[in-house]
C-alpha cells in the first residue's frame, strides 16, 4: 500500500506516474494540484464536471484543472482551491460553479454530502498519511493502482480532472430520461420568511474564494442551467433562496476587478428543452459543448447578446 501508494502523498513510495482511479475525488484532487503544469482551476459540484479543460484551455491562454466534485460542499470548494493555491500561488483563471449546494440551505447544509472527507491528506503534512494507509479502503485503491501500473487495468479518471458521469449523446433517448425525471418530485418546503437571507454558507465561503486570488485572476462565477421542472413557482422557498443567491453574487461581485458572472439558470432554449438534459439538475454533453462556448464567448466578446444566458457582470 505505502509503496504503490494510490493517493501519492507519502514521502517515501515509488517513483510511479499515478493515474487517478478512487471514484472519492477528494482522494485524488490534492495529487492532481501538485503537478506543475496547470496554472487554472474550476470549482463547482457535478454539474461543473463536464466543462472540459481541454475547451477551455486555448481560449483562456490557460491550463485548466477541473477540481469539481460530486455533492462538493461550499467549504470542500474552498479547501480544494487552498490546495491549488499551495502549488499555484497566482493562478490565471479561476472558476466557480454556484449550484444547489451553495443556494440552497435548512436545518443543516443541503445537499447532504455522503463521501468521506480526508482531511490528512490536505494537511500539508506527508508524514501522517502512514497512519492512515492500514485500512481496507486503502488496500483496494492501492490495488486498483497497482493494476494499472502493471496494465492489467485500463479505467481511471481523467489527469485533468475531467470524466464524463452521463452516458453518450448516442445513447440518449426520451423514455429513459422520462424515468429519470420521474425520480425527481418537487421541493416540499414551508413557505419563505422575509426577506429570504442568503445560504450562509454562500455568504461565508464566496467571499474567501474570490478574495482568496490575486487580482491579476481572472474570476468567472457561474449559475449552471436546471430544467425547468425544477423551478418552482415564483415565491416559493426554492424560488426564494435561489433569488437571494443570485442577489447576493451581484452584490459581492460588484465593482469586483477581473470577475466574470454568468447565468445560464434562465428561461430560454435550454432550460425550457427537456432534451437538453439527462435529469432535471444534470445536462447532457451536447448540452456542455454549448455552455462552454457561450462561457467563451461571454469572456471575448461581452456586447453579444444570447437567449442561453446573462452576464450579471463582468470585467
Amino acid at each position: 500500500m505505502v509503496l504503490v501508494d494510490p493517493w501519492g502523498g507519502l514521502p517515501l513510495s515509488l517513483p510511479l506516474h499515478r493515474l487517478p482511479v478512487t471514484s472519492n475525488a477528494r482522494f485524488t484532487m490534492p495529487m492532481l494540484a501538485q503537478r506543475p503544469g496547470f496554472d487554472s482551476v474550476m470549482l463547482g459540484t457535478s454539474t461543473g464536471r463536464l466543462i472540459r479543460p481541454a475547451v477551455m484551455d486555448g481560449p483562456f491562454g490557460a491550463h485548466f484543472l477541473n477540481m469539481a466534485m460530486n455533492n462538493a460542499q461550499p467549504h470542500e470548494q474552498y479547501r480544494l482551491l487552498l490546495e491549488f493555491m499551495h502549488y499555484h500561488p497566482a493562478p490565471k483563471v479561476v472558476m466557480v460553479d454556484i449550484d444547489r449546494s451553495w443556494c440552497l440551505y435548512g436545518p443543516k447544509q443541503v445537499p447532504l454530502n455522503p463521501e468521506p472527507w480526508p482531511d490528512w491528506i490536505y494537511q500539508q503534512s506527508p508524514w501522517m498519511g502512514y497512519l492512515h494507509m492500514a485500512n481496507l479502503y486503502a488496500l483496494q485503491e492501492a490495488g486498483n493502482e497497482f493494476m494499472l501500473q502493471v496494465g492489467l487495468r485500463h479505467e481511471h479518471y481523467g489527469e485533468d480532472g475531467y470524466t464524463s458521469f452521463v452516458g453518450p449523446d448516442a445513447s440518449y433517448t426520451r423514455a429513459r430520461v422520462d424515468r429519470m425525471f420521474a425520480q425527481w418530485g418537487p421541493d416540499h418546503m414551508p413557505p419563505p420568511p422575509d426577506p429570504v437571507a442568503p445560504a450562509p454558507a454562500m455568504q461565508v465561503y464566496l467571499p474567501l474564494i474570490l478574495h482568496a486570488v490575486p487580482d491579476t485572476t481572472l474570476r468567472i462565477i457561474w449559475f449552471p442551467p436546471v430544467q425547468a421542472i425544477r423551478h418552482n413557482p415564483q415565491g416559493s422557498m426554492y424560488d426564494a433562496m435561489f433569488s437571494a443567491c443570485h442577489r447576493h453574487v451581484a452584490s459581492v461581485t460588484a465593482g469586483m476587478p477581473n470577475t466574470l458572472v454568468i447565468d445560464f439558470d434562465i428561461p430560454g432554449p435550454i432550460i425550457n428543452d427537456r432534451d437538453m438534459f439527462w435529469d432535471p439538475i444534470h445536462y447532457r454533453l451536447m448540452t456542455a459543448d454549448r455552455i462552454m462556448k457561450d462561457i467563451i464567448t461571454a469572456f471575448h466578446d461581452r456586447a453579444y447578446q444570447s437567449a442561453d444566458y446573462t452576464v450579471i457582470s463582468g470585467p
